[in-house]
């Protein structure tokens, strides 16, 4: 087989992949993008899960999607638009007294002045010091050890904006960046139920409770493409048929239903992919946005790399912890003490922090939280195109759900569906009637349908070990990897997991740049 002279396959039609592929084919190369589902979008995406009834898959929020990719890429010319933009969140009480969070402005459940005034500073301090990972989620990492002057210059770079936050800013970030979130809001709040709803932006995706050393580093990576949260019109899918409209706009190739077996090899570099009805397909480039244990342990083999490098990838944490529930409801369910347009909210269930460490202990022996925390919406209410009138959708990320279950996911995944609802009706007592269908995915699942191996929706822990130059892996993180020819852009990848974009793009800048060579 010949390879093609400037031909590059993209394995994966995730968020990240058709970014990688518009940028590539704007700079004028020829992309192919394989997707193995029937239609693109990995874990962003819509999908129909009982008649009638449309839900956002995976992701359901959209807060993170670089500004800077949306612009460059016409986004909103090509389709992308909100049922909802800029929510608040609502920190559910059992008694109705609930907590309604909305930027740095707090309401309800007897708030205290203390924790006014508080907030305003954990929000500023927040925004600041997460200001820092998002200069860094849109550049390639520096190379450890490397006496490169692009390298030598970034990682100054890097350290110039921790000093110019001022020495007493630059303390607290170095203080508190690898610690646990729990201590940073003991110290600074008083209500548990702030407490409870603040430790879940360190906790959401991961294998961490509160109490967990860089649970504040993941809150602060959540703050770093805070744009306010947003519902897209039509689900998370809308997101990955705009991109997917860029892409074939610019000459991208698109083909779903193509699953890949292997990645090819002629010689010591790449030379295309084969695809599991046979079909070969030359390329100069091959670019895989699926996680790094898929792609170099599944789809190129130990064979081809070194003993030491497939160790590293095989030491890659990336077992899921999250699960996600779907229901259909016959009508729009009554929550206590809320009105109905504040159904619209970001809702939480996450008493205090206790509560959410005691749900993450269950997880730490390989079992499933006897009381889970959830971060809840109801998206049909503001957007008729996922359900028939009258009838809505309830969407909720669970946590905690290891993917390996102790007693065995078949044995428990009824129990575990039939609990969350019980949770859910403390909150809205008459949701058991009003359910025509339900749907649990958990981490084997996700695994399964979306081929991320261990079901981790950031395809691998975001910890300071994997991050930034170590993200993957060291000699993976500048997306090239030891093989010639191959390279990285999905969350596996800097700058991590969120429907952000910025590792399609980085890794698209890279791939041209090594070609300029």
């Amino acid at each position: 087989m010949t390879r093609a002279n400037n031909h590059i396959v993209i394995i994966g039609g995730g968020h990240n992949g058709l970014v990688c592929a518009a940028y590539l084919a704007k700079a004028g190369k020829q992309v192919t993008v394989l997707e193995a589902a029937e239609q693109v979008g990995g874990l962003a995406v819509t999908q129909e899960f009982a008649p009638g009834f449309n839900v956002s898959a995976g992701a359901h929020l959209l807060f993170m999607l670089d500004k800077n990719i949306r612009k460059e890429l016409r986004l909103d010319s090509a389709g992308l638009s909100f049922s909802q933009q800029d929510m608040s969140t609502t920190a559910l009480a059992e008694d109705g007294n609930h907590l309604l969070i909305a930027g740095d402005s707090l309401q309800g459940a007897d708030i205290s002045n203390n924790d006014q005034v508080a907030m305003k500073e954990y929000q500023r301090f927040m925004k600041r010091f997460a200001g820092i990972f998002n200069r860094l989620n849109n550049r390639t990492p520096p190379r450890i050890g490397s006496k490169n002057r692009h390298d030598l210059l970034s990682l100054a770079k890097t350290a110039l904006q921790v000093r110019l936050l001022g020495k007493n800013d630059m303390r607290e970030f170095l203080r508190i960046a690898g610690i646990n979130i729990y201590d940073v809001l003991q110290e600074n709040f008083e209500s548990p139920l702030l407490k409870g709803a603040l430790s879940l932006d360190g906790v959401l995706g991961t294998n961490l409770g509160p109490r967990s050393n860089n649970s504040m580093f993941c809150a602060l990576h959540r703050f770093s493409g805070m744009q306010g949260m947003s519902v897209p019109r039509g689900g998370m899918g809308s997101v990955s048929k705009a991109l997917a409209n860029v892409a074939t706009n610019k000459g991208v190739t698109i083909r779903t239903s193509a699953t890949v077996s292997r990645i090819l090899m002629e010689g010591d570099r790449v030379s295309g992919v084969e695809l599991q009805d046979g079909e070969k397909i030359p390329a100069v480039t091959v670019v895989s946005s699926a996680d790094p244990k898929t792609t170099f342990l599944g789809l190129l083999g130990a064979r081809h790399m070194e003993a030491g490098f497939t160790r590293k990838i095989s030491n890659i944490r990336m077992r899921g912890n999250t699960a996600k529930l779907h229901l259909a409801l016959d009508g729009l369910p009554e929550f206590n003490g809320l009105e109905q347009t504040q159904l619209g909210d970001r809702l939480l269930i996450a008493p205090d922090m206790e509560y959410v460490e005691r749900a993450f202990n269950h997880a730490k022996y390989g079992e499933r939280s006897s009381k889970p925390v959830a971060e809840i919406t109801i998206p049909s209410l503001h957007d008729d195109s996922l359900a028939a009138p009258g009838k809505h959708v309830l969407s909720a990320i669970v946590q905690y759900a290891p993917y390996q279950l102790k007693a065995g996911w078949p044995a428990e995944k009824a129990t575990f569906t039939d609990q969350i609802i019980d949770l859910l009706a403390k909150y809205a007592p008459g949701i058991h009637s009003q359910i025509i269908h339900k749907e649990l995915l958990t981490p084997v699942d996700i695994e399964r349908e979306f081929r991320i191996s261990g079901g981790h929706w950031h395809h691998g822990e975001l910890a300071i070990d994997q991050f930034l130059m170590l993200r993957p892996v060291p000699h993976c993180a500048q997306y090239a990897s030891p093989v010639n020819g191959l390279f990285l852009c999905g969350a596996g990848s800097h700058p991590g997991g969120g429907v952000m974009g910025s590792a399609g793009r980085n890794a698209a800048n890279a791939i041209l740049a090594s070609q300029r060579l």
